[in-house]
């Protein structure tokens, strides 16, 4: 009898998330997490299922060995909190879920047995009490919401016991009673300190030693960060830039330090990406820079946003540009500056439009 893995890595706290933040930012967030945990399989596992907050993987006849299963496990913990400390050190938005994500958790609940499969909608999934035993198995009552555990069954097989210590394994024994039977199990709390994270690269805030090229200042009724989720989320940006064909983004995407995206102009591609430079306490500061438009070298914009009242806020947009040789400056300062403030004038007044339109 060839027995099969059953392997579900599951995200702590996603139910108190959900709840208490916001729903688009909170979606996208545990989107990435997920796509970052499914990047991480090295262990060819098949993915039965997406289970909101959890991956549903499964190995036909297959039991990888003890070594193979701890590095699987611990190429997942590496994955999800390297992705975390992207997230909080390069993120523009404050919002409660930006804000809150570092604050997830991640548990990986194993189990093996002789699964069955049935087809639904085409799609062949795993079958059995033993897929029912590993989904009660994430109910267990072990004191942490960051840890990886193995039933008896596979423990038994991968050679697995309580006495297994390494830095960032301590296994010890624990068991659960559902519906009359005892399911026992090994489980190993995860030291995040002892994960070697991913290394990334976090944006430094732009300083310019010029001033801008000019500034375009415009008052707001709304909070300063809802004008801010305004500006920043892309998929706004048709109601508001105009003489744009197309926007290409990664709609499951949380808009962050280092985010591009591309504006279709007339089959040119524009690319842009977000950075940020240092504002004044209480401001909130959202940039894009492009090397992409002749004849500047690099165009920088900074959406600087001000909050008047609980209800209000005021909106500069600062312009800079970078031009090297003495004939890109000369441009910049005869054409571009001139199309470049009327456009930016005008994208202004649609935004403060759209914002007021959508609030009334």
């Amino acid at each position: 009898m060839n027995l099969s893995l059953l392997f579900l890595p599951d995200i702590s706290g996603f139910t108190k998330f959900i709840q208490t933040t916001e729903a688009e930012h909170s979606q996208h967030v545990i989107a990435e997490l997920l796509e970052v945990l499914i990047n991480a399989n090295t262990e060819g596992l098949h993915l039965a299922e997406i289970e909101g907050d959890a991956l549903f993987f499964y190995k036909e006849k297959e039991i990888p060995s003890l070594e193979k299963l701890l590095a699987q496990v611990e190429q997942m913990f590496t994955a999800f909190y390297s992705h975390l400390k992207l997230l909080e050190n390069n993120r523009v938005c404050p919002c409660n879920a930006c804000s809150t994500a570092h604050n997830l958790q991640l548990k990986i609940i194993a189990h093996c047995g002789d699964i069955q499969f049935i087809n639904v909608q085409n799609s062949r999934k795993p079958f059995g009490k033993e897929v029912i035993e590993v989904h009660r198995l994430m109910k267990n009552s072990v004191n942490s919401d960051n840890y990886v555990l193995f039933s008896s069954e596979l423990s038994d097989i991968i050679h697995l016991s309580n006495t297994y210590k390494t830095k960032l394994y301590h296994f010890k024994s624990g068991s659960n009673t559902y519906d009359g039977k005892e399911l026992s199990y090994l489980y190993s709390i995860i030291d995040k300190k002892e994960l070697k994270l991913k290394p990334y690269q976090q944006a430094k805030k732009i300083e310019f030693k010029k001033t801008s090229a000019f500034i375009i200042e415009k008052e707001f009724p709304v909070a300063a960060n809802e004008l801010l989720e305004f500006i920043t989320n892309f998929k706004y940006r048709k109601y508001w830039i105009a003489d744009v064909d197309d926007f290409e983004f990664n709609i499951n995407e949380v808009n962050r330090i280092g985010t591009e995206h591309i504006c279709v102009i007339k089959d040119k591609h524009l690319n842009f990406i977000t950075v940020t430079k240092k504002g004044k306490p209480g401001q909130l500061v959202y940039g894009e820079m492009t090397t992409s438009p002749p004849p500047v070298d690099a165009l920088y914009q900074f959406h600087i946003i001000s909050p008047l009242t609980s209800s209000s806020c005021k909106l500069e947009t600062e312009v800079y540009f970078e031009a090297k040789s003495p004939i890109k400056k000369l441009l910049t300062f005869l054409f571009l500056k001139k199309v470049l403030k009327k456009n930016t004038t005008h994208a202004i007044i649609n935004l403060f439009n759209f914002v007021t339109t959508k609030y009334h």
